[in-house]
């Protein structure tokens, strides 16, 4: 379906799966540490949103098996979690997660380290998230979606990474994924046009080499195809008349 204009109502329920939603991100990350195993994030993650009242958007949506997304080093997203996989000192970890309330759904993700890490790895987290930042201050209602992929392009090119194009932002609300798409590059003034209160999901991915994917046998988890380390950061925002509003922020 393409991506409504909410009303009020619908609008709150998503203030309020936001928040939640931004509450078990920064529960997760704040307490991952090397040793524990991507299983175990992805457990904390179900217990901190039990506890809030909200539902996992991702636990069996089109089979996927959990409520969360863990995707470390050149996994760029929808790693599935695992007791085996235990984090390292020096990984680059993604998490991304969903939360319904009242019918009404949000997505996001961020990226974070495990320890220390190399200057041109902060560089790629920071300049991801930059990134995102760019596109949603692009927004408005009348723009178009190229004016958002534009505005993220300018900035991941800047730094030459691979900005991945076979994966895309796209509409939320309703339904997880609602149309139009929401690509990470193209040109301003393209594609269609975002009204007053309709709600995205923009999501940056890049690498520190090439922007080609692959996916691996267990039909889920996308890693960079040359293994260069990847970075991925979202939010859903509302459409307004003068710019956005982060739904997935505390």
């Amino acid at each position: 379906m393409y991506t409504k204009v909410k009303t009020e109502a619908e609008i709150k329920n998503m203030r309020v799966a936001g928040k939640m939603l931004a509450q078990v991100l920064q529960h997760v990350k704040n307490r991952a540490t090397a040793g524990m195993s991507t299983q175990d994030l992805a457990d904390r993650a179900r217990d901190e949103l039990e506890q809030l009242g909200g539902a996992p958007s991702f636990l069996n949506y089109q089979g996927f098996p959990d409520v969360l997304c863990v995707s470390v080093n050149d996994e760029v997203v929808h790693g599935i979690p695992n007791k085996l996989n235990i984090l390292e000192d020096g990984d680059v970890v993604s998490i991304d997660f969903g939360v319904t309330w009242k019918g009404m759904v949000t997505d996001a993700a961020l990226t974070f380290t495990i320890g220390e890490v190399e200057p041109k790895v902060k560089k790629l987290i920071a300049t991801t998230e930059r990134a995102l930042m760019a596109g949603i201050d692009a927004c408005k209602a009348g723009i178009r979606v190229g004016d958002i992929a534009s505005a993220i392009q300018k900035v991941l090119d800047a730094e030459h990474y691979g900005i991945v194009r076979d994966l895309v932002g796209h509409g939320v609300g309703h339904e997880l994924h609602e149309d139009p798409n929401i690509p990470n590059f193209g040109h301003a003034g393209s594609g269609p046009v975002l009204q007053k209160g309709m709600t995205i999901a923009i999501e940056p991915m890049a690498t520190l080499g090439d922007y080609h994917v692959t996916m691996d046998q267990d039909g889920w988890t996308i890693r960079s195809k040359d293994h260069s380390l990847a970075a991925h950061f979202e939010h859903t925002i509302l459409i307004t008349d003068k710019g956005a509003e982060i739904l997935t922020t505390l």
